[in-house]
């Protein structure tokens, strides 16, 4: 399981985890270098337990100047086309914040060594996380142009289950 280090992430996660039939026990790994040596220690029964990664690379975009502000009052002040733009373009940065660009930059790269790695051993992978970041890894994973992404929605909270190829291609995509 892979997570980003934000709380509606990690809620979602437990949500799920509650829910789940598994008898195993998950286990929280931390990117943390200092933390990381510590883990070396650690003794647990692999088999009945989850790794869990907590990621800030699976973070949701930064809007910069934005976060956090009202959606309304930041369009009267800004004008719906302004916002729309920040929000939904591929390459265009709020104020001091990050574009869907910036936010590929970021995910791909983790989703590349970790997750990826993880499904060509033939695991299967849950990936709890945040609608601008799984739609980074979204345009990655079936090849979503910069131009085509603008439109693409990830509901929120409805799980969506990849099914691939032995080249990692996606092969049948299903939304629960």
């Amino acid at each position: 399981m892979y997570v980003s280090h934000m709380l509606r992430a990690i809620q979602t996660l437990n949500y799920i985890l509650v829910e789940s039939n598994s008898v195993k026990t998950p286990i929280f790994k931390h990117e943390n270098p200092r933390v990381n040596k510590w883990e070396l220690n650690y003794t647990g029964i692999s088999e009945k337990e989850i790794p869990v990664f907590q990621s800030v690379e699976l973070a949701e975009r930064y809007y910069g100047d934005l976060q956090g502000l009202n959606k309304q009052k930041t369009r009267e002040k800004y004008g719906d086309e302004q916002v729309h733009l920040w929000r939904r373009s591929y390459d265009v940065n709020p104020p001091n914040g990050e574009s869907l660009k910036d936010t590929c930059e970021r995910t791909t790269p983790y989703y590349k060594k970790y997750i990826l790695k993880d499904l060509e051993q033939g695991k299967t992978v849950l990936v709890s996380a945040h609608g601008n970041s799984l739609r980074a890894i979204t345009m990655f994973v079936e090849k979503i142009s910069e131009q085509e992404i603008p439109s693409v929605e990830i509901p929120t909270g409805v799980p969506i289950i990849y099914v691939f190829d032995e080249q990692m291609n996606m092969i049948d995509k299903k939304l629960l």
